[in-house]
């Protein structure tokens, strides 16, 4: 097992081109942190009244590929700025992630008008990029 391990996250570096310990830019973009329920639900129902394309990073502190996925999420927020980032805990929030049928993580789930439209799990760097530049392009009507 540890060597399996040890090879996948080899080959999840070597696809993203760097190391996953250290990502300075990091700090420049902004993800929105729930760790509250009720603040969380508050902001999610404010957000319906937007076109404004959500996307949602379900991960946990232990998850080493969460960490992996962390300075995409970044990378992307700085990239678009008319797209909202989300950072929810599963062990904080478990409703929540119960609510989105998260099973694995990281798990992204993209949120317009306040529902579902796509998901994304795994480490899938390029397939959240593509849809995110799908929904944040399209108007979706209930």
């Amino acid at each position: 097992m540890q060597r399996w391990m040890g090879a996948e996250l080899f080959a999840m570096q070597k696809s993203f081109g760097r190391s996953f310990t250290r990502y300075p830019s990091m700090r420049t973009s902004e993800v929105l942190e729930f760790h509250s329920s009720t603040k969380w639900t508050a902001h999610f129902e404010a957000s319906k009244a937007t076109d404004k394309l959500m996307v949602i990073d379900f991960t946990a502190s232990w998850c080493v590929p969460c960490r992996y996925m962390e300075p995409a999420i970044h990378e992307f927020a700085a990239k678009y700025a008319d797209v909202e980032f989300i950072k929810i805990d599963v062990d904080e929030l478990m409703g929540v992630a119960q609510e989105y049928g998260v099973q694995a993580m990281p798990t992204f789930v993209l949120i317009k008008k306040g529902r579902a439209v796509d998901k994304v799990t795994g480490v899938r760097k390029e397939e959240l990029q593509e849809k995110i530049e799908k929904h944040r392009a399209n108007y979706y009507y209930a």
